[in-house]
């Protein structure tokens, strides 16, 4: 049997890998992940594209499948370098027939797939895409990509009535042994230029496949905590309040089919209520970013966004940005988040809302900026997710509500009520009151110093009084 190349790319899996049981199927698989180090270059902003949090889930993963297609008689091929070039040169020594690999959508991923096409067909192999990132397969949509609804509740009523989504398919079983190729080794994290002490301060989120599906088996069978999803997703503090599993979605780890099978098999067995299908919505809102960026293509990152809103005025001061990024705002709730996010690669939902509304709202900053530097931090990066979202909380996006704006005291009365997530990540401000933190922006520097703080010393004043 002639060798097929498999290249891993965002669905670092065994189940539901449609591609790779397409690839088992036509001959001896040659399971390969080619790491770019173009992906870990410094922005100018003197930060990385991929920060280190990211980078140890990613190399964690890649251990972790290394063993499962061990387990099948396999192993993991790596390689380091350009993917369009690294895997045509495999292509070429090994003489394979064929070319397999999950579709991406954004530009950088789209324009890697057409340079490895080219040097593929300069030997005459063939390569195939096949469609796996999301819940619904895209052929399975009820219109047009062209006819994409641009406002995400018209998508969902469409799908829930008229698309089904797919079942999901089952690991491969034996693959052929690959010894006789060099394997090469899955590197270190100095090996990309980060020091290795360089380390989170939460040790919750562990890479691949199995970590993964332990977390599934824990949020819906064990914890049973899908049955309150909804009222609980907004919380702050520690990992019952929330699924979770975002950081597993996002490298492919796990696959949202798995995710929304499992969920109908709890919703059959055990309760069907409004939080079990939020779990499901949340994994719909996902396909709807994915689809807008195949719909949008480039324009989601550009200045004027999928809407090419030219008028839009966005401010360009670095200091400000500096600010933003450190956590040094003196806005309490915008600190807090921004804080745990560069301690831990993590923030929530209500968070990302927050400090992205405050970015592109209050400060007015290019809202790329911003965008850029969660692409780093993020340890649940999504291409598609990310941009999406930036987009819309910019009022450049999808959101039938452009002037959408976040009321930060209110946000922070109603989701932190006793300060307690702010005071977790700034316990600078533990002896000052929550209503007082909640409207730090009002209060007086005698005020705060009677609390034993010294604004601009202890914490920052706040860059603006908010409206």
């Amino acid at each position: 049997m002639r060798d097929i190349l498999f290249w891993f790319r965002n669905d670092l899996r065994l189940h539901d890998n449609e591609a790779l049981l397409r690839a088992a199927d036509l001959g001896r698989v040659l399971p390969v992940y080619v790491i770019d180090p173009s992906q870990f270059d410094e922005t100018k902003f003197g930060y990385k594209k991929t920060g280190v949090y990211r980078a140890k889930f990613l190399l964690e993963s890649l251990q972790d499948l290394k063993k499962n297609l061990q387990s099948k008689g396999s192993d993991l091929i790596i390689r380091i370098g350009d993917p369009a070039i690294e895997l045509a040169k495999i292509a070429e020594e090994r003489d394979v027939l064929y070319v397999l690999a999950s579709k991406e959508v954004t530009q950088e991923e789209t324009s890697l797939e057409f340079e490895l096409s080219q040097n593929l067909k300069r030997l005459n192999i063939d390569m195939e895409l096949i469609w796996q990132a999301t819940l619904y397969h895209v052929r399975d949509l009820p219109f047009q990509i062209k006819f994409l609804p641009d406002v995400f509740t018209e998508f969902r009523k469409k799908m829930d009535k008229q698309s089904k989504v797919r079942p999901a398919l089952p690991e491969p079983g034996k693959l052929k042994d690959i010894s006789d190729i060099e394997l090469g080794e899955i590197p270190h994290l100095k090996d990309l230029g980060f020091d290795e002490e360089d380390q989170s301060d939460s040790d919750f989120y562990k890479g691949g496949e199995k970590a993964g599906l332990e977390r599934l088996q824990y949020f819906v069978w064990e914890s049973q905590n899908i049955k309150t999803y909804k009222e609980t997703r907004n919380g702050l503090l520690g990992n019952e309040f929330s699924s979770k599993l975002s950081a597993w979605i996002s490298l492919g780890c796990v696959s949202p089919r798995k995710i929304y099978h499992e969920v109908r098999k709890f919703e059959k067995e055990v309760v069907k209520n409004e939080s079990t299908y939020w779990v499901i919505f949340e994994l719909i809102w996902r396909d709807y970013f994915h689809l807008v960026a195949l719909k949008y293509g480039i324009r989601l990152f550009k200045r004027c966004g999928i809407q090419h809103d030219l008028i839009k005025d966005w401010r360009g001061d670095k200091d400000d940005y500096k600010k933003w990024m450190k956590g040094e705002t003196g806005i309490p709730f915008v600190d807090a988040n921004m804080r745990e996010l560069n301690a831990t690669g993590f923030m929530s939902n209500r968070g990302r809302q927050i400090v992205t509304s405050f970015f592109t709202k209050d400060l007015r900053l290019e809202w790329w900026w911003g965008a850029m530097y969660f692409e780093s931090k993020l340890i649940d990066y999504d291409v598609c997710s990310n941009w999406g979202n930036w987009n819309y909380i910019a009022g450049i996006g999808n959101d039938p509500r452009p002037n959408r704006y976040f009321n930060i005291s209110k946000q922070g009365e109603k989701y932190d009520p006793k300060a307690e997530y702010i005071k977790h990540w700034l316990p600078e401000l533990k002896n000052v009151p929550a209503a007082v933190i909640h409207n730090f922006d009002k209060a007086s520097e005698s005020e705060l110093e009677g609390y034993g703080l010294r604004p601009g010393k202890d914490y920052p004043k706040p860059m603006m009084q908010l409206p």
